[in-house]
């Protein structure tokens, strides 16, 4: 299975944080797995370190580097993503979900047939297949 992890997913999974379920860490340490990350996470990271170096504390390079050191593909944002991302719809009528970094993960997920493992809460709302919440 070809999975592209959610950005907080990465973060815990390279520092073992006990927040990583069971069901994501055995999903990542899963050989048969192709793990892949967003340049978008990194993007993201990168803009959450520079507003708030105190809290963040890693940055998009380092990011980049841990991510290519366990074995982690990158995944660029193409034309192709920016045409899914028109595609998705938020289902839920009592609240908003703001964050274009989650928004752009789920069209790459979406396009290239990946498997977009998060914890987020209103990931779901998306209601596409591609979503695995964790």
């Amino acid at each position: 299975m070809k999975l592209l992890l959610d950005t907080h997913i990465i973060l815990w999974a390279l520092n073992d944080n006990p927040k990583l379920s069971n069901k994501a860490r055995t999903l990542i340490m899963d050989e048969q797995n192709e793990i892949y990350y967003s340049s978008a996470s990194i993007w993201e990271t990168t803009i959450k370190y520079m507003s708030k170096p105190d809290k963040i504390r890693i940055n998009g390079s380092k990011l980049s580097d841990l991510c290519q050191e366990m074995g982690y593909q990158m995944l660029p944002i193409t034309d192709k993503h920016i045409k899914a991302l028109e595609t998705l719809v938020f289902h839920n009528q009592n609240q908003i979900h703001n964050d274009p970094f989650d928004r752009i993960m789920i069209a790459q997920a979406k396009a290239e047939y990946l498997k977009f493992i998060t914890h987020d809460s209103k990931i779901p709302f998306y209601k596409e297949s591609c979503i695995v919440p964790v």
